[in-house]
């Protein structure tokens, strides 16, 4: 087997378990929620605490991006991330739990950063576009995920036993995965934020994955909730896991629908489906219109941001690791921030009109595109 091909399966090993621990994760938010007796607005807080490591972990990652390559930084990131939902799975204490929420969300950060650097250096081996395929795969961990808490809800095996095989099953993964990966990689130039003026490509680019994030993070967090509280479902993660199985057939697609009909055309298409499907949840609050809902909106979401980091490549003024990790720092705010204010605002008013922002979110992916492909054009 060749070394590319090997690296390949490493570096899809990570994403699988990245989003396999993600939507392990976001499973269970409603298992929390009841734990610990959360209102929305209580909910909201928790999840607020997501955003705020983030937002710690952008010097840091930044500093780590122009001193190290990018395998043991993903790594070491990969096993403190499944270790953080191992303390979230078995404790009943509030502080211990907003610490783990906060590593998790640090790690994340990390992670999203080192694995798309080795995705945008690993392109170069191949001839065919192959970034949307790992987007695909860490679509596919997450299905996986959710399968399994959709499997252990339905046995009712506890929230502690769940994070247990997940933190023992990743830190088994990650360490195979480990002696594949890309190594040597750090860039030379670039790899310094510089201040001032923003980068109008950066710009673009952070606002689109800021928009798409916000959709994005909002339903792994709250479609379980939805479907619990507005649908009415005993096995709420039905939803989730209809808009993780559109997701994963989205982005093992989407490299396919970009090179056939283009990348514009492609955030256009991702819109349409988007406020389509928000529509169609929000008017149609029932089973089988909000499963047709889920995965429209799975479908919408899924091939922007792989689009994005894909674009990140183009940077002139930063290399592709300090590029994706500003980049990121819009996605993960919009993300984290997005399921924190959907709680507020189904605390103020419902959780089906606080849906209403995922809607405005896909309408605002069209003009903020547009404006990218001028500057593709000068």
């Amino acid at each position: 087997m060749q070394l590319k091909v090997k690296q390949r399966i490493a570096l899809s090993t990570c994403f699988f378990l990245s989003g396999f621990c993600f939507s392990s994760w976001a499973s269970r938010i409603p298992t929390i929620k009841a734990i610990f007796n959360f209102s929305e607005a209580d909910l909201g807080n928790l999840l607020l605490v997501m955003p705020i490591a983030s937002l710690i972990g952008l010097p840091i990652s930044g500093w780590m991006v122009s001193k190290f390559s990018s395998r043991n930084p993903l790594v070491l990131s990969m096993l403190f991330f499944a270790a953080s939902l191992f303390v979230v799975g078995y404790t009943t204490n509030i502080v211990a739990l907003v610490i783990a929420v906060a590593v998790f969300s640090f790690c994340m950060r990390i992670i999203n950063i080192f694995m798309n650097t080795q995705t945008i250096t690993l392109q170069k081996k191949f001839k065919r576009k192959i970034i949307g395929s790992f987007h695909g795969i860490w679509s596919a961990g997450g299905l996986t995920g959710v399968a399994l808490c959709t499997l252990l809800l339905k046995f009712n095996i506890s929230i502690a036993t769940h994070m247990l095989i997940v933190t023992l099953f990743t830190f088994t993964g990650a360490s195979v995965a480990y002696f594949y990966l890309l190594k040597n990689d750090r860039s030379t130039s670039g790899n310094k934020i510089k201040f001032g003026k923003p980068d109008p490509f950066i710009f673009y680019l952070g606002i689109l994955i800021f928009f798409a994030s916000v959709c994005e993070g909002g339903m792994f967090d709250w479609s379980s909730v939805y479907f619990k509280d507005v649908v009415g479902e005993e096995i709420f993660t039905l939803g989730y896991f209809t808009f993780m199985v559109f997701m994963a057939i989205s982005r093992f697609s989407s490299d396919r629908v970009i090179e056939k009909i283009g990348m514009q055309k492609s955030y256009y298409l991702s819109a349409i489906l988007i406020v389509l499907g928000i529509a169609t949840v929000i008017l149609l609050p029932y089973f089988w219109p909000a499963l047709v809902g889920f995965s429209l909106i799975g479908l919408g979401t899924a091939a922007v941001i792989p689009m994005i980091f894909i674009s990140a490549g183009d940077s002139t003024k930063y290399s592709a690791g300090m590029a994706i990790s500003i980049i990121s720092t819009y996605g993960i705010l919009g993300r984290l921030l997005g399921p924190p204010i959907i709680g507020y605002l189904a605390e103020l008013f419902s959780l089906k009109l606080a849906f209403l922002l995922f809607l405005g979110c896909g309408i605002m992916l069209i003009p903020f595109s547009r404006s990218l492909f001028k500057l593709y054009q000068k």
